[in-house]
């Protein structure tokens, strides 16, 4: 589905504030794979992310999905074919449309842009689909999304961006901002969602319980590197304190800050 080959990212390069964000970083993705991601702040997860859907443009190394160069491909192009969902509820949907309104462009996304007229025939779709979230949703295609709570804003960001049928769904600390309550309604919806309709999936998290009961292969990255790579049937044996001490035997020191990483 997509492979990193050789990525380097360097900001402000030969300046006082040099940052080297990524350092040769290879990474291969299968389709249908649910890929968690941890790693303390700082250690190159959100720059990963902003190469991935061509937010920014590596300064080295070489960008493919489904076997297309899309390395310099702007972000706009990518976007027709890369879901992604941020920590802020607020960002995936418009508030000042109608719930219907969002739906359809959504739906548009999905067929490539294609003209789509809203009709009581694709409003029942609308229905069906929101009534995969349990929230009432269905009953409400003519409020503006303004109205809804965080939780049910994010919950609808993620049916939106799953039915736009990515090659591959960015999950950006989408839990993050979320009460307990509505953050386990969007995991369950996440995990629901993958199996379903077999989504290609990267999801960045500090919630290491999370990195661990989801997915089917865990990275940890530091310092613009992947320094552990765990697949499924390994993953399934993992705690947390195993996770800390595999990174303490790889990096040869401890976490720079334990409590960033062994969020639970």
């Amino acid at each position: 589905m997509m492979r990193l080959e050789r990525i380097d990212m360097t900001f402000n390069r030969g300046t006082p504030d040099e940052n080297h964000a990524l350092n040769d970083l290879s990474l291969t993705v299968k389709e249908g794979d649910f890929v968690t991601v941890i790693g303390s702040n700082g250690a190159g997860k959100t720059t990963l992310y902003n190469i991935i859907a061509g937010t920014i443009i590596p300064s080295g190394g070489k960008i493919l999905i489904r076997d297309i160069d899309v390395t310099k491909t702007p972000e706009y192009r990518r976007a027709r074919y890369i879901g992604r969902i941020f920590q802020n509820p607020l960002l995936g949907t418009a508030g000042k449309m109608s719930l219907e309104d969002n739906m359809v462009i959504c739906h548009k996304k999905g067929y490539k842009g294609l003209g789509i007229s809203l009709n009581n025939k694709l409003r029942e779709y609308f229905r069906e689909r929101l009534r995969e979230l349990d929230m009432g949703l269905e009953n409400r295609l003519k409020d503006n999304v303004e109205q809804f709570s965080g939780g049910q804003r994010q919950a609808l960001t993620l049916l939106m961006a799953v039915l736009s049928e990515p090659a591959i769904l960015l999950l950006d600390e989408h839990t993050a901002a979320l009460d307990p309550r509505n953050a386990e309604i969007v995991m369950n919806l996440t995990r629901s969602f993958a199996e379903r309709y077999k989504l290609t999936v990267m999801m960045i998290t500090h919630n290491m319980q999370h990195a661990i009961e989801y997915g089917n292969r865990l990275l940890m990255m530091d310092s613009g590197q992947i320094v552990m790579d765990i697949d499924h049937g390994e993953k399934s044996r993992l705690t947390i304190d195993g996770i800390v001490q595999r990174f303490r035997d790889i990096k040869k020191h401890q976490l720079d800050n334990d409590q960033l990483l062994l969020h639970v």
